[in-house]
């Protein structure tokens, strides 16, 4: 493939969310969330209200024209979930999404993948923390690069 075939498959079928949010601090939330959209060619009036859906899915409709700045450290995360599903990715792809946020905090973002499993996509969740792990229905352990071990959850019931 090339490049832009790359860059395509990433922008239409991953979603990424990282520990740092990595949302722009001049736009708003709306904007923040769009911006995927504006790369795949969207036009801008369905890019707002895919980005304006995605934004109440996460429970932050009402926040769509605050900037980050103007957000607690959850609903920036929030934020960066919507725009993670705002193509309807089939996976998302989640580096340490709880390593800047408090636990009552990190336990609602879970709850949200959860959710976000629950409707058909495909979440992996790389972290460090074990009550983190516990979300998980599978755990794939990497040590020094290798994987460790693979295996079902055992205390997993979908419902934490």
């Amino acid at each position: 493939m090339t490049e832009n075939e790359l860059a395509d498959i990433r922008n239409k079928e991953i979603g990424f969310i990282f520990q740092t949010f990595n949302l722009i601090p001049r736009s708003t939330a709306l904007d923040n969330v769009a911006l995927p959209l504006v790369y795949a060619g969207i036009k801008k009036e369905e890019r707002l209200e895919r980005a304006k859906h995605s934004l109440e899915d996460v429970g932050l409709g009402d926040r769509a024209a605050h900037k980050p700045n103007e957000l607690s450290g959850g609903q920036r995360q929030r934020v960066a979930v919507a725009r993670a599903l705002v193509n309807s990715p089939s996976i998302i792809l989640a580096d340490e999404p709880t390593g800047n946020l408090d636990s009552k905090t990190s336990h609602e973002i879970m709850l949200l993948f959860e959710e976000i499993h629950k409707k058909g996509n495909t979440v992996i969740v790389v972290t460090h923390e074990e009550d983190i792990a516990r979300h998980a229905h599978r755990i794939v352990r990497i040590k020094d690069g290798r994987i460790d071990s693979d295996q079902p959850n055992p205390n997993y019931n979908g419902a934490h």
